[in-house]
C-alpha cells in the first residue's frame, strides 16, 4: 500500500514559453502535486519530522520555478520531479503542470508526469 501525500494548486509566477512575447513577461504556472510518503510512522507519533513535510516541498518548488525560464512545460515538471525525489527522497511522484490561458478557447493547457516507482 502506498500512502500519498499531496499538494494542489501551487500558483508561481514564471518566465515560460517559447514566444519572444513569453521570454519578456512572468506568467503563471499552476502546480499539483503527488507524492509517495509513508506517514504510518508520523500518524503513531504526530510528529511533522516522521513525515514529508510538505512546506518545505512547497518552498523549495516554488523558489525553484520562480528563478527559472524554461521554454517548454514538459521540462519544468521534468526538473521539478528530479527536485521532489532527490531532495526529498520521495520514490515516486506525479507533477502536474498547467498553463492556464495559453490556448485561446481552452481554460488551461499542460503536462502530467509521474516518475518513480509507485511500489516503493
Amino acid at each position: 500500500m502506498m500512502d500519498k501525500i499531496f499538494l494542489n494548486e501551487l500558483k508561481i509566477d514564471t518566465i515560460i514559453g517559447i514566444w519572444e512575447w513569453e521570454r519578456r513577461i512572468r506568467q503563471t504556472v499552476v502546480i499539483d502535486l503527488e507524492m509517495s510518503a509513508d506517514i504510518a510512522k508520523a500518524a503513531a507519533t504526530d510528529s511533522v519530522e516522521d513525515t514529508l513535510n510538505y512546506k518545505s516541498v512547497a518552498k523549495r518548488i516554488q523558489k525553484f520555478v520562480a528563478d527559472s525560464s524554461f521554454q517548454l512545460v514538459e521540462t519544468l515538471a521534468e526538473r521539478i520531479a528530479a527536485i521532489i525525489r532527490d531532495e526529498f527522497d520521495v520514490q515516486w511522484v506525479k507533477v502536474r503542470v498547467n498553463k492556464p490561458g495559453a490556448i485561446r478557447g481552452s481554460r488551461d493547457v499542460g503536462v502530467v508526469i509521474e516518475r518513480g516507482d509507485p511500489a516503493g
